[in-house]
């Protein structure tokens, strides 16, 4: 029998973190993050990372293993991902897979393509093009090269455009039709439960959930990372808002209405993704365990 993945997906603040916990506990097994933004250990209030209370209760993998100045591929991450999970299949039959980062989840269920590594003299024209002209040149360029993969990579994550734009211009072809190619099948099977919530309930959750942030010490997190501001990973909602409140260019609560309005950007971009998703089960956001416990029968886990 085939081992097998139980992978949860949902936008952002919609509760995949408990789910994932349940159905893990439920399985006595362990939990394998796909959040590429709770990788890095000095980002925990700002990427919603699990709490200690919930970090105890079952074991979690790729949270908070690097740091904001450590080079990090989703290539990379592929390998570490299966390598973890075949760890985790030595000892169990079921393993569960859990986060909002819609390419990092691909890339442990289906497999990335044969994608070139990037291109030094590419990467170095795109750096520039951001240095000196900003972000928005750069979405610009996506858009007019790969308008089906604009409309869902999160554009405000300089490091996504730098290596879509690189792609396309090594390969000759749109970032999606690099991304869709036939892949190598995996040897386990693969389940995905698709959370879902009406628009309205979730943009809810965002906004209650980044108040809360700012009283948990947000806006201390990010001065302790001020020096880092312009690595990479730090170039992502609730961190690039609130240093544009230090260095003066905005007051403090547009800033914090600006990290709301961006999750809502984020969590819209996560919707749209997962709904072309492939055999992907829907629950509602105010689930019963009865069920969970049915959906899971239903797929015979």
């Amino acid at each position: 029998m085939a081992k097998k993945l139980i992978s949860i997906i949902g936008s952002t603040g919609i509760g995949k973190t408990s789910l994932a916990i349940k159905v893990a506990k439920y399985f006595e097994t362990e939990i394998i993050s796909c959040d590429s933004r709770q990788f890095f250990k000095e980002m925990k209030i700002g990427t919603a990372v699990p709490s200690d209370e919930e970090l105890a209760e079952i074991k979690h993998h790729f949270i908070g293993n690097l740091s904001v100045k450590d080079y990090y591929s989703i290539g990379q991450y592929e390998i570490d991902a299966l390598k973890k999970i075949n760890e985790i299949f030595q000892k169990k039959e079921i393993a569960v897979l859990v986060g909002g980062s819609g390419m990092y989840e691909k890339a442990v269920v289906e497999g990335l393509n044969d994608l070139p590594e990037a291109n030094s003299e590419n990467q170095e024209k795109l750096l520039k093009i951001w240095q000196e002209k900003g972000i928005v040149e750069l979405q610009n360029l996506l858009e007019k090269l790969d308008l089906e993969y604009f409309k869902i990579v999160d554009k405000d994550n300089p490091r996504r455009l730098l290596r879509a734009i690189d792609i396309i211009w090594q390969t000759g072809k749109t970032y999606t039709e690099n991304i869709n190619q036939q892949k190598s099948k995996r040897d386990f099977e693969v389940f995905r439960i698709n959370l879902e919530a009406p628009r309205e309930i979730i943009y809810k959750r965002i906004n209650q959930r980044v108040d809360l942030m700012m009283e948990n010490g947000l806006l201390q997190e990010v001065k302790n990372l001020i020096n880092f501001k312009n690595l990479v990973p730090l170039h992502t909602v609730g961190y690039t808002e609130l240093f544009k409140y230090l260095d003066g260019s905005w007051n403090l609560d547009f800033a914090i209405e600006e990290i709301k309005k961006n999750s809502r950007r984020y969590a819209k971009r996560q919707i749209t993704w997962n709904k072309k998703l492939e055999n992907a089960q829907t629950l509602k956001y105010d689930y019963s365990w009865e069920e969970v416990l049915s959906l899971l029968n239903k797929l015979e886990i």
